[in-house]
């Protein structure tokens, strides 16, 4: 028996309501047909991304934030390719590679072996994310420290202002974990279903969108694959949504892309 990622109930059919959308005719056309996410950054702030697995096929740069306390935050920034220490990163690289397979991928390593980190590490990423003009970011992680909320939504502020759309995965397990409880954010839970595109929109928040993320074949290490269950895969079909509509329309700021994901959710008036 599959266990449920927390949030995802509010994404089963009988549970959807009915939203009311911007009235965009034909919104998904609008916003995916034809793209191909060229000339879109997508960074994988996560466990690092095995370039050469066939499923990623290769990235456009890498940074992995390491501990480091000889130095002053603590931790130091290393650049250059590096491998996934889990395989969990790697998974949401060939999600968005699967999906807008001309994306640009930059993977951001911040977590370690154990597939936990610092949350100084996790705001590393997300502000690297933003100084190198990344468009997306996929956050398939989260803290649950209460002294990371400050900041981490700072940082996520920033990011917004910026144009760079933070994609986050809400916690699997109960409870409030950062950056996905903020307004600024795409938050992201695991729905049912087979459908890469299909996305729902919860029309009580904190999370947001649901998109499929139960019984994955994903990629994984030593250039494997997994069948996985989990919020965090749900994210990058959300981050690579975001890819595609932003490779056709550029000019779209955070706010508006949230519009575009909720007029093209399948419990949307506009559909």
């Amino acid at each position: 028996m599959t266990l449920v990622p927390e949030w995802s109930r509010a994404f089963d059919r009988a549970a959807l309501e009915e939203v009311v959308a911007l009235p965009i005719d034909g919104v998904r056309e609008w916003a995916f047909a034809g793209a191909t996410g060229a000339g879109v950054k997508v960074a994988v702030v996560d466990s690092g991304v095995d370039a050469g697995h066939p499923r990623v096929g290769g990235i456009a740069g890498a940074v992995a934030f390491e501990l480091d306390p000889d130095t002053e935050p603590g931790f130091a920034a290393v650049e250059g390719e590096h491998e996934d220490l889990v395989g969990h990163g790697t998974a949401c690289a060939a999600i968005v590679r699967a999906l807008a397979p001309q994306a640009l991928i930059y993977s951001v390593r911040v977590l370690g072996a154990n597939l936990k980190g610092r949350g100084a590490l996790l705001h590393a990423g997300v502000l690297w994310s933003v100084e190198h003009g990344m468009h997306v970011a996929n956050l398939s992680l989260s803290s649950k420290s209460d002294a990371m909320f400050g900041p981490l939504h700072e940082v996520a502020d920033e990011a917004y202002f910026a144009g760079t759309v933070l994609v986050c995965a809400a916690n699997n397990l109960p409870g409030p974990t950062y950056p996905s409880q903020y307004a600024s954010v795409v938050s992201v839970a695991a729905r049912a279903g087979g459908d890469p595109m299909g996305l729902a929109y919860n029309a009580r928040p904190p999370v947001e969108f649901g998109a499929r993320g139960i019984d994955v074949d994903v990629a994984w290490a030593e250039g494997g694959s997994i069948t996985a269950t989990g919020n965090s895969f749900a994210a990058p079909h959300v981050a690579a949504m975001v890819a595609l509509m932003r490779s056709k329309h550029p000019w779209l700021t955070p706010f508006q892309v949230k519009a575009v994901l909720q007029a093209a959710s399948v419990n949307s008036s506009a559909r």
